[in-house]
């Protein structure tokens, strides 16, 4: 078991995101333990890839583009942040996963790039989603 957790993009969009505050005061201290060193925190390009998307066009108050550029640039520039990427290989063991769990594609191509990479943890809100994907243990920290 690794002390690394992977950040689900709706976990960092809440830290950045002021329109849930019970939501974004949870998220923004983890991502702060991260940004302090307290804590190793993983993301992958595609999650680096939505979660400027996301920021730009699909919160309630969208960001603009530099300062969502700010943010993502801080999460890629920072040594606490470890950036892991999918390859063909992982892509043909998402699709694997998706029929089997019955989870949505960009999900299972998440956990499948997790495990590749050797990471195991996951905070994520989407436990619907998540939970039938083996080799992942999930982590909500804005359960209500």
């Amino acid at each position: 078991m690794t002390d690394e957790f992977c950040f689900d993009t709706t976990i960092l969009v809440y830290a950045y995101d002021e329109s849930y505050r019970v939501e974004r005061e949870a998220c923004k201290k983890l991502v702060e333990t991260v940004f302090n060193g307290e804590l190793r925190g993983v993301v992958t390009n595609q999650i680096l890839a939505e979660l400027f998307n996301v920021l730009t066009k699909k919160i309630e108050k969208p960001l603009d583009i530099e300062t969502s550029e700010i943010i993502v640039n801080s999460l890629v520039e920072s040594g606490n942040w470890k950036k892991i990427n999918y390859s063909h290989e992982t892509v043909k063991k998402a699709i694997t996963t998706a029929k089997k769990s019955k989870a949505h594609f960009w999900d299972c191509l998440i956990a499948e790039t997790m495990k590749d990479n050797g990471v195991e943890n996951l905070y994520t809100e989407n436990e619907k989603d998540f939970r039938n994907i083996h080799g992942i243990t999930l982590t909500n920290p804005v359960r209500k």
